[in-house]
């Protein structure tokens, strides 16, 4: 089958950092689905892995956490997917990813594919969706409300991928008002037409522009990048007994002015689940479907800003390239192999 892999862990510049192969095509066991990939999208965790991350000496290692694509064939133990259905999924990142033709993956962990999304637009979906899903309401819990907080949530880096989907989250599912940041005109008025109640700009101070709106302290702060830089302005204009989380990879953290307010703080990465196996994995694919409800319910949408076809390496390349530059907006997807 088609895959795209690399030996040699590095920088995108390099012309074997990622490359087309040809590898065996898996057999489902247990309660893997085997599923023929029609469309992936990419993510930052697929940037920082190849950048780190080396397979076994005379191997390939294949990344991807977001597939969109049909079951050709179930483990024997598969109970909730049958041959020939559409599915979602973001896979675990102890396995090999979606960058391949044919794909095993946990069908626990599987969604069943929105009926009303081409397979590029689902594809955007599933990463960033579980990510921002459980934070929201596994981690910040913002359905409880901050005593003497506005019931609000700052999202740090609305126009990203998972800020994208948070703000609509946020908006379908809650009463919670949504202040999302963003720097240029674009990303300003793609975080307004995904529901942002107010947007202020990341590249100048947070705590002023947050109490010039005149709505309080914010209940919640959801950080999707550069929480280093931003961590001092969080402290100040985040409530007391405020919550605050976030999912990037600062070198370091020094949290400590959040004892002041009593502020929590909450870590979340959406791989925890299925790479530790926990007892309660299953509801990472109850929760695709309930995403995928809410997409066919119109009350939600994709955020694919950018479609590249074949699925290759130069257009991999590609994409690897825009999220590195810290400029994407939205997700971008490859399509087809």
């Amino acid at each position: 089958m088609k895959a795209i892999g690399y030996e040699q862990a590095g920088p995108i510049d390099r012309t074997d950092a990622l490359v087309d192969i040809e590898l065996a095509r898996p057999v489902p066991t247990g309660r893997d689905l085997l599923v023929e990939v029609e469309a992936i999208s990419v993510n930052p965790v697929d940037t920082k892995v190849r950048q780190r991350a080396a397979p076994t000496a005379g191997e390939w290692k294949v990344l991807g956490w977001d597939a969109v694509g049909r079951v050709v064939e179930i483990g024997p133990e598969v109970t909730a997917f049958k041959v020939g259905d559409a599915v979602f999924y973001a896979g675990s990142i102890v396995r090999p990813g979606a960058n391949s033709q044919y794909h095993l993956v946990d069908e626990r962990i599987v969604g069943h594919a929105p009926k009303s999304l081409s397979k590029a637009e689902a594809a955007a979906l599933p990463l960033t969706a579980i990510t921002a899903w459980e934070m929201l309401f596994d981690r910040l819990d913002i359905r409880k409300p901050v005593p003497g907080a506005a019931n609000a949530i700052l999202i740090v880096g609305g126009a990203g991928g998972v800020g994208s989907i948070a703000i609509q989250l946020v908006r379908a599912l809650t009463g919670v008002t949504v202040i999302a940041t963003a720097s240029r005109p674009e990303t300003q008025a793609w975080v307004k037409e995904l529901g942002a109640h107010h947007v202020i700009d990341h590249s100048k101070p947070l705590a002023a522009q947050v109490a010039a709106l005149g709505i309080g302290a914010p209940a919640f702060v959801f950080s999707t990048t550069e929480t280093h830089r931003h961590l001092a302005e969080i402290v100040e204009l985040i409530a007391p007994q405020g919550r605050f989380g976030l999912i990037d990879d600062p070198d370091a953290l020094d949290v400590m002015g959040f004892k002041r307010k009593a502020v929590s703080i909450h870590w979340e990465l959406m791989f925890t689940r299925s790479m530790f196996g926990t007892p309660d994995m299953d509801v990472q694919g109850k929760l695709l479907d309930q995403v995928a409800g809410l997409i066919d319910g119109g009350q939600i949408r994709s955020t694919v800003t950018e479609t590249l076809r074949p699925i290759n390496a130069a257009n991999l390349k590609k994409a690897h390239g825009v999220i590195e530059s810290g400029k994407a907006k939205g997700k971008i997807v490859l399509e087809g192999f």
